[in-house]
């Protein structure tokens, strides 16, 4: 069934809505799981989409895409501001306004943003800014432009998210190593999954991470780059095959600078749409430990989205007496 796209909108010509009722995954999510790389679009009667968007979507709210986190077996999500938004973050802010707590987002800002919009942001649970630099989606923004707001938010120790396309990296490979904040490269830089894994072309993404320890990436959207599938539809376990050599380098090489998400409602897309239970279900294949899997969905998103909290448990460890201590031993040294 066709997915509306509320107020004054007419939906893109051939747009594929995000999958009805996906599957519950036979992976079985570890406790305190983040979906670290997740979408809303509008509704449109509510957030309007910004005149200069390249595309417009079917709408999906907060509601929904809380709902499939729960489906899912997710407990928290990182939510990107959507290109087909611009800068206008509101749709992202009320999500993260109305999740108790369990979003964190990531924004998109001009360079004349002011620190007053900058801190309603974080408080609203903003934790980084996003630069695309893929050129169908949006258009030509100078380096120096982006040099500016990460000056602007360095003082809240927010981090930077960047998409490009492998072909890209190659030019933009020293812009990306002079960012002084966290890095974080969505999809693996788009790697072409054709191609050698060993080959030079994702060689210079590995060897971008390597030389640059404050970069990050997401291992996520196979979905997108895969050329042969299978695809993630009718129970598929085997799904994307294609893109398992790629996500498992990275994440065994760099298994504290990953991430994970689903990408839902996947804008753009144009082969299929996947039922987001078995993208869960790919997750094994690219972390097959139990221990890659815990930093992959739980220790690194929190690391970085909500540090708060990680400096809250490791408090209340120091905090805690040790066997000494609850035993008295060494109280009374001598008087035995």
């Amino acid at each position: 069934m066709s997915k509306p796209t509320t107020g004054d909108f007419t939906k893109t010509e051939g747009w594929l809505d995000w999958y009805e009722g996906p599957s519950k995954p036979r992976f079985e999510l570890p406790a305190g799981a983040v979906d670290a790389h997740c979408h809303v679009f509008g509704p449109g009667e509510q957030f309007p989409y910004a005149p200069q968007r390249k595309y417009t979507p079917c709408d999906a709210s907060a509601d929904q895409l809380f709902a499939l986190r729960d489906q899912l077996g997710f407990e928290r999500n990182v939510i990107v501001q959507a290109t087909c938004h611009g800068a206008d973050n509101s749709a992202m802010v009320d999500a993260l306004r109305r999740s108790n707590g369990k979003a964190r987002g990531v924004a998109t800002v001009r360079p004349d943003v002011t620190e007053a919009e900058l801190q309603e942001l974080h408080e609203a649970g903003v934790r980084g800014v996003r630069f695309n630099f893929v050129k169908r989606l949006v258009d030509a923004v100078p380096t120096d432009a982006l040099g500016t707001i990460v000056e602007k938010i360095a003082p809240l120790g927010w981090h930077v998210v960047i998409y490009f396309e492998a072909d890209d990296l190659p030019d933009l490979y020293d812009f990306f190593s002079s960012i002084p904040t966290t890095v974080v490269v969505d999809h693996m830089g788009r790697p072409d999954v054709t191609k050698d894994v060993d080959g030079p072309e994702f060689g210079l993404f590995l060897k971008f991470m390597r030389e640059n320890p404050n970069v990050w990436s997401k291992v996520s959207c196979p979905e997108r780059l895969s050329a042969t599938g299978p695809k993630a539809l009718q129970g598929e376990q085997q799904a994307y095959r294609d893109v398992v050599p790629f996500a498992r380098r990275v994440v065994e090489e760099f298994p504290e600078r990953v991430l994970w998400g689903t990408d839902w409602p996947h804008p753009n897309l144009k082969d299929h749409m996947p039922d987001d239970g078995l993208l869960v279900d790919f997750i094994p294949s690219i972390a097959p430990t139990e221990e890659l899997q815990h930093q992959l969905l739980v220790d690194n998103p929190m690391r970085l989205y909500w540090p708060e909290e990680e400096l809250g448990e490791q408090a209340a460890e120091l905090g805690k007496p040790n066997d000494e201590e609850r035993h008295g031993v060494g109280d009374d040294v001598g008087q035995a």
